[in-house]
């Protein structure tokens, strides 16, 4: 303020900087209304902006910004003190040799200050306002340096910057708001203190901020203030009251920097985001819980700081890492307003667009300042969240992100429609497994076609009055923790029936939400002849519920062979053939089976057909793009199953197309399993009736 604010008058003149004034409060305004709205819903402790965070986006969310923060923060101790030695230096000539040993001394005792007490470090900061108001004083009473007109628009264009650049350089002078939040574990009352602090320092502010640059433009002309720097000084009633005011400013930041970091290290250790040997730094002392330990690191890391020296090459990732906070906070008060979730209830209500405003206002400021340094912090905040979330640290507290999905599938599902669409369909799976652990070659073929894109429910059906709610509550979480382990993302589904026939069938109809219900089921092959009737009853069932059956018939020998190749025994293009090229095609696609090869088989009477059945297949495979290689087999008055059982023997895995039920359906089952006895793993596939599925290979092609 100092030091620029004569300059940003000299470039935009007074309304270019009443409008930057403007602008650049407005974003701190709105931030300022996020910060109240969050501390008026819920306690804020220690941490300040990162507590907030945490428990409003998730642990992940907060630690990425936190860590960054707390390093932000504990740099901008020797930032403030560098710039106070300086100042010290351009006053007293005579100790230029001495500026980083100033620095140094400045940097330890603002740190014992603040080691003392929050309290003791608070009440220095009355006498440090008291030199900014004197020299504020001292300005107000002052007079001008030369006669002039006021310029609304400053210097002339090629004597001057644009500008959006002076809006970069001023930004920083507006964003001091989070000295307060940084302290919420020391407050009394933080849902009262917050709002009425931060909200009063940016009125205030704002009020300064408007007024300094109309007596600066009724003082000097534009090219006087572009090149004097301490032009302020020359214009006070007192001009050591200017350097007071300067000592002041970067004192007061000093003193709050080294107040707020170590607060959010000890924040960050006791929820556990910290390195396990790290947890220490959480620790507090005395009755107000002061983090001497974390103060102690902070004034080291700030100490190393000043003894490099040079900080102007980090500096503006810094800024960055506070406009992240800034913009985090935004998003976390828009989220929670957005979703109005019952929890939330502040008693400082603040519209979503509002904060969304003000989160927008923070991201194109963090690009006008420094478009790489904006890149750099980015990338940062994202190495460290995804570092977190590896962890997968788990807090005691729920947060927005249940809330935030929720909405999302909400409005997902109501803009589903009840139609099947050709263009977008693939398979969200119903896995009758029974056991996960006994009948794992179930699921396993249900990732393979799904390639985590669809829904796969894993799903048992138990015997009636075996499991209570609870039991089955807690069976069920059992068999998702042991998915999760296995890397499969899956729902769970448990329910209670007289029969699992009954229960399979109940589940299909009652199952799903809205149009999103299983479209195909994967079950097990059945050869307890005593249960085959019931069994071919269940798959007539499902079949006029209109879904896709797929009968998994295991080879207990070979299982999944070496994954190399797929047969897919076909008829044509319609029904069941068009669901087994799709199928065949997830599977080849899918990661378990990357370098396997599908082989489209086609039998036919005799060599003439053949010769226009291979032209006609090539075609098709080319123009389908699925990669089958296709062969035509030559019957000759061998039965089917015969050239089936010659041609796939070598095989790893056989599709084969069911017939749709129709009256004595278990005598055709049988003999299906009988001729089946002996092959590889094979698939049975009964195409859901009245969809095209052979649109959804043909469409584009």
């Amino acid at each position: 303020m100092y030091l620029r604010f004569g300059w940003v008058v000299g470039n935009v003149g007074l309304i270019g900087t009443l409008i930057i004034v403007t602008l650049a409060t407005s974003i701190t305004f709105f931030t300022g209304l996020s910060i109240s709205a969050i501390a008026t819903d819920r306690v804020v402790r220690v941490g300040g902006a990162y507590y907030m965070i945490s428990r409003s986006l998730g642990i992940e969310t907060g630690g990425a910004v936190g860590i960054p923060l707390y390093f932000a923060q504990g740099l901008s101790v020797a930032l403030y003190t560098i710039g106070f030695a300086e100042s010290v230096v351009e006053a007293f000539p005579e100790f230029r040799t001495m500026q980083r040993a100033i620095a140094l001394v400045t940097t330890l005792a603002v740190a014992l200050l603040a080691m003392k007490s929050a309290r003791t470090a608070i009440r220095a900061q009355y006498f440090i306002m008291a030199a900014i108001v004197l020299s504020l004083v001292s300005f107000a009473f002052g007079s001008p340096v030369e006669n002039t007109v006021i310029e609304m628009w400053g210097a002339k264009p090629e004597n001057s910057e644009s500008f959006w650049v002076v809006f970069a350089v001023f930004f920083p002078a507006v964003t001091g708001i989070m000295a307060g939040v940084g302290m919420s574990g020391d407050l009394r009352d933080p849902s009262r203190s917050i709002p009425v602090g931060t909200l009063a320092a940016v009125g205030t502010g704002y009020v300064i901020y408007m007024g300094l640059p109309v007596l600066l433009a009724m003082r000097a002309d534009a090219s006087t203030l572009i090149a004097n720097p301490l032009i302020m000084q020359d214009m006070a009633f007192w001009g050591p009251a200017i350097l007071l005011g300067v000592w002041g400013a970067t004192l007061s930041s000093a003193l709050g920097s080294i107040l707020g970091a170590p607060r959010v290290l000890q924040a960050l250790a006791r929820d556990g985001i910290l390195p396990s040997g790290m947890r220490i730094l959480g620790n507090g002392r005395g009755p107000d819980d002061e983090p001497f330990i974390a103060t102690c690191v902070t004034l080291g890391i700030a100490a190393l700081a000043v003894a490099v020296g040079d900080l102007n090459t980090i500096a503006p990732v810094l800024t960055m890492f506070f406009l992240t906070t800034y913009m985090v906070l935004n998003v976390a008060a828009g989220i929670e307003g957005f979703l109005q979730s019952p929890s939330y209830r502040p008693t400082f209500r603040v519209h979503w667009a509002i904060s969304l405003l003000g989160a927008i206002g923070c991201i194109a400021v963090m690009l006008l300042i420094d478009a790489i340094a904006t890149v750099v912090a980015g990338i940062v905040v994202l190495g460290i969240y995804i570092w977190l979330e590896r962890r997968e640290l788990e807090s005691a507290w729920g947060d927005v992100r249940r809330g935030l999905w929720m909405e999302v599938v909400r409005t997902g599902i109501f803009n589903l429609s009840h139609e099947p669409d050709t263009k977008n369909w693939r398979p969200h799976i119903l896995v009758l497994s029974g056991a996960p652990t006994r009948r794992w070659s179930l699921i396993e073929l249900a990732t393979a076609f799904t390639h985590n894109r669809g829904l796969i429910t894993v799903s048992s059906v138990l015997p009636s009055g075996s499991r209570d709610t609870a039991q089955q509550t807690k069976l069920e979480a059992t068999i998702r923790d042991y998915l999760e382990k296995r890397g499969v993302q899956a729902l769970v589904r448990l329910i209670t029936a007289p029969d699992p026939f009954v229960g399979a069938e109940n589940l299909v109809e009652i199952y799903g939400l809205g149009p999103l219900v299983p479209n195909t089921i994967v079950l097990g092959d059945s050869e307890e002849p005593s249960h085959r009737d019931r069994y071919c009853d269940m798959i007539a069932n499902l079949h006029q519920a209109k879904r896709n059956l797929i009968i998994f018939r295991e080879n207990a020998d070979k299982g999944f062979g070496k994954r190399r190749r797929i047969d897919v025994w076909w008829g044509g293009l319609q029904a069941n053939g068009g669901l087994m090229l799709i199928l065949a095609y997830l599977v080849r696609t899918s990661s378990q089976w990357q370098n396997a090869e599908v082989y489209l088989k086609l039998v036919v009477p005799d060599r003439t057909a053949a010769e226009s059945a291979e032209a006609n297949i090539a075609t098709l495979v080319k123009q389908l793009r699925i990669g089958a290689i296709p062969e035509v087999l030559v019957a000759d008055g061998q039965p089917f199953y015969d050239i089936l059982h010659n041609s796939s023997q070598d095989t790893d895995l056989v599709f084969l197309g069911m017939a749709t039920p129709r009256e004595n359906y278990t005598d055709y089952y049988e003999q299906l399993q009988a001729r089946a006895a002996g092959l590889p793993t094979t698939i049975f596939v009964l195409a859901a009736p009245d969809f095209a599925f052979e649109e959804v290979l043909t469409d584009n092609a």
